[in-house]
């Protein structure tokens, strides 16, 4: 969320933000809000003080026998309650307002962030390992051999409906496998704490990490009102919110595995075959609670631990910092890693990796004492995917196949796979 303050000393400044994103300016329309609203709050208190003199009025009128000045006295500080609680109320209803208004526009790009439109005018800024150069023309990963049987839409269409999938057998061990191998990466080798959260959050949840209220059609609500989580971000980010952090305890660095839901709305049409784009999937997630002088840093080294599991996996990739016109709502930066598929023969986003600067941190009002003393200030938030799990079996599974259905497995996931490193044709671990 932003600063109104910040907004009223420099509205020039936000309006250009919001250009760089491609929105229409809003400085104007938030400050008049925020202007009715301060005004009826100086009213109000002009208006309280004048009821505490004539209340204090009232009983020397009384004591000295004045009726007529009693009892107009008395009318008076019965009018200036009345007006005091109407213009608080005003008031109240006008914070709500602007704070509604606040919460709905995204945050502001970084100085960095190259400008654009859509993800044509994202900027590539490194290259890892080259696509493998194959004798046959590579399939899709549920068109594969060794997996179709055991990656199975209509079983799962039968139980649930579109963008759903089965697996089974040897399938879903490596998807385990996956998952596994990630999380112990990220905690032994990297540093991060694994917490195991909830997937479902409360309403206070969702708003602090900037997923209510502009994206409600997103998300699954149960009907007691609790919200099925798109991505463990939202309860590991919201674990410090209305915390007063000591700056010695920052950086905060944690990691979870969980299930996420997503309602796909708007995506009709799009990725409809295999497995690439499901309402319900796995994903490891990294959160870091940072000092604000840290976080471009930190942001970089998250970066570094997504790119470290495709690099273990031996998968292709290609790192894109997006432009103005395609980071999420709640970014200041954002780079995706992209995954080479050689069924699509494409790369294909597998995580994102942002900072949010302290605008989640002001939605959730979450701080930190700084060392040197002074006023709490606001942490900076940021999350990466570390990795999307089922993307990166679609990953590992066509950039291993083999001409006759197989698959090979990278040596990394053995430990996982019983020391196994193929998936056989007929979709056996070997």
């Amino acid at each position: 969320m932003h600063d109104i303050r910040a907004i009223r000393e420099n509205p020039a400044a936000f309006d250009a933000a919001l250009s760089r994103r491609g929105d229409a300016p809003m400085s104007s329309e938030l400050l008049a809000v925020d202007a009715e609203r301060r005004a009826k709050i100086t009213a109000a208190e002009q208006a309280q003080a004048d009821q505490k003199k004539a209340a204090k009025e009232v009983g020397a009128a009384k004591a000295s026998g004045n009726e007529a000045e009693f009892e107009r006295l008395r009318a008076l500080v019965g009018d200036k309650k009345n007006e005091v609680a109407a213009m608080q109320n005003e008031a109240k209803e006008l914070d709500a307002k602007l704070t509604d208004m606040l919460a709905r526009i995204a945050n502001a790009p970084a100085d960095d962030v190259p400008d654009g439109a859509d993800e044509d005018d994202n900027v590539e800024v490194s290259k890892w390992g080259a696509p493998a150069k194959f004798t046959f023309d590579p399939k899709e990963h549920y068109e594969i051999g060794g997996v179709a049987a055991s990656m199975n839409f209509d079983t799962a269409a039968k139980i649930s409906g579109a963008r759903f999938v089965y697996l089974k057998g040897a399938v879903a061990r490596i998807h385990r496998a996956l998952a596994q191998f990630m999380i112990n990466t990220h905690v032994d080798e990297n540093g991060l704490t694994e917490i195991n959260t909830p997937v479902l959050v409360r309403d206070e949840a969702m708003y602090g990490t900037d997923k209510l209220p502009k994206f409600a059609e997103d998300s699954y609500q149960t009907t007691n009102g609790w919200w099925l989580i798109s991505t463990s971000e939202i309860p590991l980010t919201y674990s410090v919110a209305g915390d007063v952090l000591d700056a010695r305890d920052l950086p905060i660095r944690m990691t979870a595995h969980s299930l996420c839901f997503r309602s796909e709305a708007g995506s009709a049409g799009r990725d409809t075959a295999g497995m690439l784009r499901q309402h319900q999937f796995e994903k490891v997630e990294m959160v870091s609670i940072t000092h604000p002088d840290e976080s471009d840093a930190e942001q970089k080294r998250m970066l570094k631990c997504a790119e470290g599991i495709l690099e273990a996996l031996g998968i292709p990739y290609r790192t894109v910092v997006l432009c103005t016109g395609d980071m999420g709502f709640g970014a200041r930066r954002t780079f995706d890693i992209e995954a080479w598929l050689p069924g699509q023969n494409t790369y294909r986003e597998i995580s994102s990796v942002s900072t949010t600067g302290d605008f989640q941190a002001r939605r959730m009002n979450a701080r930190f004492k700084p060392a040197d003393g002074g006023k709490p200030e606001y942490v900076h938030t940021l999350n990466g995917s570390g990795l999307a799990v089922g993307r990166c079996l679609i990953a590992v599974l066509e950039n291993g196949q083999q001409e006759d259905g197989s698959v090979k497995l990278p040596d990394v996931l053995a430990p996982y796979l019983g020391g196994k490193t193929l998936l056989s044709a007929d979709g056996v671990l070997i």
